[in-house]
Parts: structure tokens; sequence; C-alpha cells
């Protein structure tokens, strides 16, 4: 099964792995070279930029005669943040606990309701009841300080602690979440990029790894990093992070490289 990934995801990934080293700028003439590597043309480009301006992701910013698009400060923590759960594969414990936020909007706020759903959606939280919601422990700072970050914060309450319920937790997880649409996602990553080669120059090192990257960026925020203590065997999501590891370590540095010359060549 094949992955279908969009000109604004790519360019969100060309931003978070060349942008930031380029005080989170690139020109715009920089960005339409980096994307024709990909396969994707100035006039896809220009359109994708528009839908990332218009969600702040990015903004216009010239600079020494030159048009170009710098991250927003917002998009610059989330990927940030990013990184983290992208390269550190970070996994909870049962002995962790679990995080539970609890939210009240009025209903003349009722848009503040969507908007933390969406974002404890994004998060990986699972949905335990109607405005309960939970992941595991380990993400506190991370929820916080993106709920701080949308103004969402004092809608909520936040409960940590152990899971005391009559029912079996891993059954319980997969009421929180989807646990069968999370290992087709892994498998369909597996599928796609199995029979990636690394042994390659530069150039095609860059032009695989930007869409294994930006395939891979979703995924640590589908699971979020769920104890496998509950998760079925052989958790897909094992051999999924262990062949983005292995790309990783084999396609970033020659990928980068191409990458420099686009910019400064």
């Amino acid at each position: 099964m094949s992955i279908e990934i969009q000109p604004r995801q790519l360019i969100t990934t060309l931003y978070g792995l060349y942008a930031r080293a380029e005080d989170d700028w690139l020109s715009v003439a920089s960005l339409v070279r980096l994307m024709d590597e990909l396969g994707i043309d100035a006039a896809a480009v220009r359109s994708s930029v528009s839908r990332l301006k218009k969600r702040d992701v990015l903004r216009s910013q010239p600079r020494e005669g030159r048009a170009g698009y710098a991250l927003s400060p917002a998009a610059v923590e989330v990927l940030r943040e990013g990184d983290h759960r992208i390269w550190s594969r970070p996994r909870a414990t049962v002995e962790d606990g679990w995080l539970v936020v609890v939210f009240s909007v009025p209903e003349s706020e009722r848009e503040k309701r969507h908007a933390l759903r969406s974002q404890l959606t994004r998060l990986g939280f699972g949905s335990a009841a109607p405005g309960v919601w939970v992941a595991p422990a380990t993400s506190y700072d991370e929820v916080v300080r993106a709920l701080d970050r949308r103004g969402l914060t004092s809608y909520t309450e936040f409960f940590r602690g152990d899971y005391l319920g009559a029912g079996d937790v891993a059954a319980r997880m997969r009421e929180w979440w989807d646990l069968d649409a999370m290992a087709e996602a892994y498998g369909d990553f597996v599928e796609a990029f199995a029979g990636t080669d690394t042994a390659v120059d530069p150039e095609q090192a860059f032009r695989s790894y930007v869409p294994v990257l930006t395939a891979w960026r979703r995924l640590p925020y589908l699971d979020p990093g769920l104890p496998l203590q509950h998760l079925p065997q052989r958790w897909a999501g094992l051999a999924a992070a262990d062949l983005f590891t292995d790309l990783d370590v084999a396609l970033r540095k020659p990928a980068e490289k191409h990458a420099l010359n686009l910019l400064h060549g």
C-alpha cells in the first residue's frame, strides 16, 4: 500500500531539516530547488506555501532583497518538540502511570472544545469518555506546552496516576485508541520503505530520505509511546521504528550534504 504525501508536508519536513540552521528561513528560490529534486513543480510549491501561510506555519519574510519564508515561532516550537518524538523514540512503562486530561468548555466558546479535541488527538491522546482524555504520564510537559501555546490550558484539569478500573488495561486501551489502525499505519510504512536502497549517492539519498521522514513524522503522534506491556505481541510499531532508525542512520547525512549544496552551491 502506497503512502500519499502532500507537497505541504514535504515543505514542512524541509524546513524542519534544513531551515533551522538558516535562522528558520529559506528563500523562495531555494525552496523551489529543493522541491524540484523531489519531483514537485513550482506551481505546487506556491499553492502549498499559501496553505502553510494561512495556518501560520510560514510567514513571508524577504531578506537581503530575496523573497523567502520563515517559520513562525509556534511552528519552530512544534518542530522542536517533534524532534524528541521522532528521534528519541520515547516509550512509557506501566510504572510511569497515566495522564488524564478533563476539560469543560462553555457552550458560548464551543470552538475551543473543537480546538482541544483536535490538539489532544494530534498529541496521541485516547478518548476514555466525553471530555476525558488519557495518555502516558510521560506526555505531561509536552501537552501543557502545546495547550499553553493555543490558550487552552485554562479549560483543562490534569490528573496523574494508575488505572484502577475493573477491566483489563490492554482491553481498555483498545477502547481508548484504535490500535488496529495504528498497527496498519506502521505496516504501511514498512511496506512503503522496506526496499529503500541505502547504498546511494547524496542526491538519491535526499530524494529518499525526505519522503521517509515525512511519512514517519506523524506516526509517533498516533502512538504516544504506549506501554509495550499492554500492546499486542509483536507490536508493529517496533519493526517500523527499527526500519526508520536504519534509514535515518544511512541516509540523513548524505541527504543533508546534497541539500546544503542546493542551498549554498
